[in-house]
């Protein structure tokens, strides 16, 4: 067995499609673990802490060493849920009969390359590499009683998020925080306690009021998934926001979500002046925002078009993922020329 870097790479950018077990056999361990844990997707979860880690170096809390072991946990800790999530599904006969869930990307169980045991494993190896991350947090930050509570939401977010959360209508929601004002909250209040340097709170919430835009775009993502599979999901009994309010409703909500990530931007600008105005190249993203818009306006084609022929039946998802992409590539960079501005022209950008 070979380290295929290649695949490491094709596997943490996009949704890999393989239906031949040899081939799955012949994959190494890091390259199996990135596809069957979707890491293309999984990647927000890094958006999310370098988000933080900027923000953090902005206001002198950075540090190498805990910004890249928290990182490196969460992005397994998200890794391990999708393994719990298509664990649960599988075993509650979701995805059977070619469910939406099996025709767009590799499911190591629907297809036979992982039996209920592997996954299990697998499932208990990411688990435990994820909580060995958050036991060296707790005891370096003190068992600080914030963090803990934040490793315990984490816990159970990510035990309970496939059932009963998403069946309640809920997982949406909880998407929104936890990608959102959670981590990039949370890891840039763990980064600040590892600083040693005095805790400003109100610097604190202006970075969770900070993280609300990029969690309403990854939640953006979320719904219109659960738009693409509604039917499906409704055949299946699995309550998620669109099964519970409708489609339209949730089509609307998707959209106000959209939109808010720019109003929040905008207002981070000119009226709390926490971001300066370098933050306002994020909405060079705005024409994908305003497909995403328009393409919810619309019935979903019958049958693949040629574009999106390749992840079928992906569609709202997909115009969904392309703008929270160029969104979060966006957002990191108006970060970056913010910490600059803030750091080498403070005068000049005192409002």
């Amino acid at each position: 067995m070979n380290i295929n870097f290649a695949m490491w790479r094709k596997a943490s950018w996009q949704l890999i499609k393989m239906d031949n077990k040899k081939e799955w056999d012949a994959l190494d361990v890091v390259s199996k673990w990135l596809i069957a844990t979707r890491s293309a997707v999984t990647l927000v979860t890094v958006y999310s802490c370098v988000i933080a880690g900027i923000l953090a170096a902005r206001d002198g809390y950075f540090s190498w060493i805990p910004f890249l072991i928290v990182t490196l946990g969460l992005f397994i800790a998200h890794g391990t849920n999708n393994l719990l999530n298509d664990y649960t599904d599988f075993s509650r006969g979701v995805d059977k009969d070619n469910y939406f869930r099996s025709q767009y990307g590799v499911h190591p169980l629907v297809q036979g390359f992982f039996t209920k045991p592997q996954q299990i494993r697998w499932f208990l190896a990411s688990g435990t590499l994820a909580t060995l991350a958050g036991i060296y947090v707790l005891i370096s930050t003190g068992f600080n009683l914030a963090v803990l509570g934040l490793f315990v939401f984490g816990a159970i977010t990510l035990l309970a998020y496939t059932y009963p959360f998403k069946y309640w209508g809920l997982g949406e929601f909880a998407i929104f925080l936890v990608w959102g004002p959670i981590i990039i909250g949370g890891v840039y209040y763990v980064l600040a306690l590892f600083s040693g340097n005095e805790i400003v709170m109100s610097n604190v919430w202006s970075a969770v009021l900070a993280g609300v835009p990029y969690g309403l775009g990854v939640a953006s993502i979320n719904i219109a998934k659960h738009i693409d599979k509604r039917d499906d999901d409704k055949i299946k009994g699995v309550g998620t926001f669109p099964v519970r309010v409708g489609e339209a409703f949730a089509r609307r909500t998707d959209q106000v979500a959209i939109c808010l990530i720019y109003i929040i931007v905008a207002y981070l600008v000119f009226v709390s002046r926490y971001f300066t105005p370098a933050m306002l190249i994020v909405f060079l993203a705005a024409k994908d925002a305003l497909n995403v818009i328009k393409v919810l306006n619309r019935p979903k084609p019958s049958e693949a078009p040629e574009q999106a022929r390749a992840f079928w039946p992906i569609w709202f998802s997909g115009f969904a993922f392309q703008h929270n992409r160029k969104f979060g590539g966006y957002i990191l960079l108006g970060l970056i020329i913010d910490a600059l501005l803030r750091t080498y022209l403070p005068t000049f950008w005192a409002f």
